[in-house]
């Protein structure tokens, strides 16, 4: 004998959790980017020709921020110091490989702690740096340096809107090879030798610390100015940098996609950073 069943509704259909995975994909999306960038590759934009001819206004490239270990500064734990005023910890954890003089390296400026700087590092611990007649000179020892030709500042070089800055660099700049100590060649540019920065007091430098100078020897301000930047704390040392991924003319802005075509600079693109 059969029995009756009264008629079943269906199971309500659980609620459409697509948002939710939305969120969720995008919460994934973010940690994992900001780690990537934390521990291993960060970009960074070039805003001022301090380092002509090696870095151009509008180059972007990436920065290796395992390259020297790290510090808190690097991992990006600076607002915890600055806004909480909770002290770092000094110097630095995971340390594989010591900065090498001659890298390009991205730093934190010491009299702040905030602003990114980029700069050549031309003095280890120990080292007593010292210009003289536009000259380097690295323990007391002459840094050879090579005419590589001229070399003039343009609009090319500088960001846009910056007609004076033109004006004033306009100027035939000579191109060197300058050799290191440990036999790392890289090109500076002198517009002079008679120049605010081109004699100097020796300087040594600290342990724990580096002394930076940009390539660009006229127009940089860099560990030869004590007031604003001075010798760098080794936990300032965000990374090195390694190469160009883009480059844009005129220091223009990345987003103004429309301005790609005309300012574009393609023979910069994927260049290693020597």
């Amino acid at each position: 004998m059969s029995q009756y069943m009264p008629d079943q509704k269906p199971a309500p259909t659980p609620p459409d959790d697509g948002l939710f995975e939305f969120i969720r994909t995008l919460f994934v999306a973010a940690v994992i980017a900001i780690v990537f960038r934390a521990f291993f590759f960060e970009p960074f934009s070039i805003p001022s020709g301090s380092m002509v001819p090696s870095l151009l206004v509008g180059d972007y490239l990436f920065v290796s921020k395992y390259s020297y270990g790290y510090s808190g500064l690097s991992v990006g734990l600076g607002f915890v110091e600055h806004m909480l005023g909770v002290k770092l910890p000094k110097g630095r954890f995971a340390e594989l490989n010591k900065p090498q003089r001659g890298d390009v390296v991205v730093f934190k400026l010491p009299y702040d702690g905030s602003t990114d700087y980029v700069k050549r590092l031309i003095g280890l611990p120990g080292d007593t740096i010292q210009m003289i007649n536009g000259h380097l000179h690295i323990n007391g020892k002459l840094v050879p340096r090579e005419v590589m030709g001229s070399y003039n500042i343009t609009a090319d070089d500088l960001e846009e809107g910056h007609d004076g800055l033109e004006h004033i660099f306009n100027l035939p700049g000579i191109e060197y090879n300058e050799t290191l100590p440990n036999g790392k060649q890289h090109h500076i540019l002198e517009m002079s030798d008679e120049g605010r920065l081109d004699n100097t007091p020796p300087y040594t430098v600290p342990e724990h610390h580096y002394f930076m100078m940009g390539d660009n020897r006229d127009n940089s301000q860099d560990s030869r100015v004590m007031r604003r930047v001075g010798f760098v704390p080794e936990e300032n040392l965000l990374g090195r940098a390694e190469f160009i991924f883009f480059s844009l003319k005129n220091g223009s802005p990345f987003w103004q996609v429309w301005k790609w075509i005309d300012h574009l600079r393609l023979d910069r693109m994927l260049k290693d950073i020597k």
